[in-house]
């Protein structure tokens, strides 16, 4: 079976989320991914917990499908190994911090005289250029930065996101990036040099409220779970004590909701409710007659009513719903992989594809692959062993 990227090698200097993401994705489309690490410790993703039978969650989500190569990229032997590999290379990702690769001679300017055909992604927080270019930025900084944070949350408290957004944003335009140089390749022949910022991801994202305050126009406010601006839209405990969490998009369904929900047709036309604009100003009166009808129910019969009055809702689930999630197991989104701790379940990437599988293969330990790589290379026993640290069995 063809993959779309098989026969592209992509190297990587990568770290926790942002790179490990974006070039899963492209192992997972075919791509050669071999990983640059630090010998014996490796990505420090690996020691962020010990949740997947003592591997970190984060690393078993992120490195699939990929080689690891063990170099002490300070050393001149380390480094020329690299340098040797990119000359071959059709992809060069990095989120190192600002200004390490270029100090390397890593550049895409450096690089590209060596091998014109290689496309170079920095991934950065602010970018390569302007007067944050050297600030450090994690992910909740970049929420900050982005205003992701002024408008997640309640009205007294400020909120992150639950996931790495940010990071997982700067991953995603990287991925596609890369997809799109990849075809520019094919037209003209030459790499180019991609240069993406986390804050102008997520700026990206955060375009409807930007738009909702334009012109020095208020912002959305912080509203927990339930919409900024539609109503009802959000999360309604039942009387069991369950959670339903529903949402209307217009006046028709309005309508079907107070007749064949809440069975009460009258609120339909009441003047507080009439329209979306007044249901969301007067939102806490329509709350209270929302709960108090539901408050006879049970979540499953509200579901019910929800569900024949064809109005959306969903539940809310926890983790263990998730992994156990029925339309998940019957469109077979699980599969294994194999990890240096075992076999673990492994979503299948989204998008089902009649062409292709993806690529499901191992997550690596640390340097397991250095012995493969550097002896395709054309190096020896002896100098491979030279670049191993004094007592680091796991970079042989």
């Amino acid at each position: 079976m063809t993959r779309p990227l098989d026969g592209i090698t992509v190297v990587s200097l990568e770290h926790a989320v942002a790179a490990p993401f974006c070039t899963r994705q492209l192992a997972d489309l075919g791509a050669r991914v071999i990983k640059i690490e630090r010998p014996g410790s490796g990505d420090f993703a690996r020691g962020y917990d010990q949740r997947v039978n003592g591997q970190s969650s984060h690393f078993t989500w992120l490195n699939r499908n990929k080689e690891s190569l063990a170099l002490d990229v300070k050393q001149p032997q380390a480094l020329s190994a690299l340098l040797q590999l990119l000359e071959t290379a059709d992809v060069l990702v990095q989120n190192l911090a600002p200004g390490a690769a270029a100090r390397m001679g890593l550049s895409y300017e450096t690089l590209k005289a060596h091998n014109p055909k290689l496309i170079v992604c920095d991934i950065s927080g602010y970018g390569a250029d302007g007067p944050y270019r050297d600030k450090k930025a994690y992910d909740l900084l970049i929420q900050s930065e982005a205003g992701f944070l002024s408008v997640t949350g309640t009205p007294e408290t400020p909120s992150k996101s639950g996931i790495s957004v940010a990071d997982i944003a700067a991953g995603m335009y990287a991925y596609t990036n890369i997809l799109s140089a990849l075809l520019l390749r094919g037209k003209t022949g030459q790499g180019s040099h991609i240069d993406v910022s986390m804050l102008e991801a997520m700026a990206e994202w955060m375009n409807y409220p930007l738009y909702y305050a334009y012109e020095g126009a208020a912002p959305p406010p912080r509203t927990g779970a339930s919409h900024a601006s539609i109503y009802p839209y959000g999360p309604f405990a039942a009387g069991d004590g369950n959670t339903v969490m529903l949402g209307l998009q217009n006046e028709r369904e309005w309508t079907a909701f107070c007749a064949l929900v809440l069975r009460a047709p009258e609120l339909a036309v009441d003047p507080r409710f009439d329209r979306n604009a007044l249901r969301n100003e007067n939102r806490e009166a329509l709350k209270a007659e929302i709960l108090r009808i539901f408050s006879h129910l049970t979540a499953a019969q509200v579901v019910q009513r929800l569900d024949e009055a064809g109005i959306a809702n969903a539940q809310v689930n926890d983790m263990a719903q998730l992994w156990a999630h029925p339309q998940l197991q019957a469109r077979n989104r699980w599969h294994t992989v194999a990890t240096p701790v075992g076999d673990v379940p492994a979503l299948l990437p989204p998008g089902v594809n009649s062409a292709f599988d993806y690529r499901m293969d191992a997550v690596p330990a640390v340097g397991q692959h250095n012995r493969a790589i550097l002896t395709a290379l054309g190096w020896t026993p002896a100098q491979i062993q030279s670049l191993q640290p004094q007592n680091s069995e796991q970079a042989a």
